[in-house]
């Protein structure tokens, strides 16, 4: 059973480690949902997640057995939803989306 709370909806985004450098709580995200192309939702950063997915799974690689090839590990990234996408009523646990951050740089 799973108990999801369709008023406190949010996205794990998974970003490659070098997607994360200038990402931080609050910034926008746009998002872009499979089931619904035409449906324009933002959200808001909430947090990134104090370690890579590797790291919490069951099985973690182990690089120690000669496995030398670098891989780049991913960086779960907790996308809170925004009000007006959840009174759509559409927004449904497991549907695939796109998660694009607007990172800002110093300069900006």
């Amino acid at each position: 059973m799973s108990v999801v709370p369709k008023n406190n909806a949010y996205v794990i985004a998974n970003f490659k480690e070098t997607q994360v450098e200038k990402m931080v709580p609050g910034q926008a995200v746009n998002i872009k949902v499979d089931a619904y192309p035409h449906l324009d939702v933002t959200g808001t950063v909430e947090s990134l997640a104090p370690a890579t997915g590797a790291t919490f799974s069951l099985i973690p690689q182990d690089t120690a057995t000669g496995n030398f090839t670098k891989i780049v590990q991913r960086v779960p990234v907790r996308i809170a939803i925004d009000q007006q996408a959840l009174d759509t009523g559409l927004m449904r646990s497991g549907l695939a989306v796109v998660a694009t951050v607007i990172a800002k740089t110093p300069e900006d």
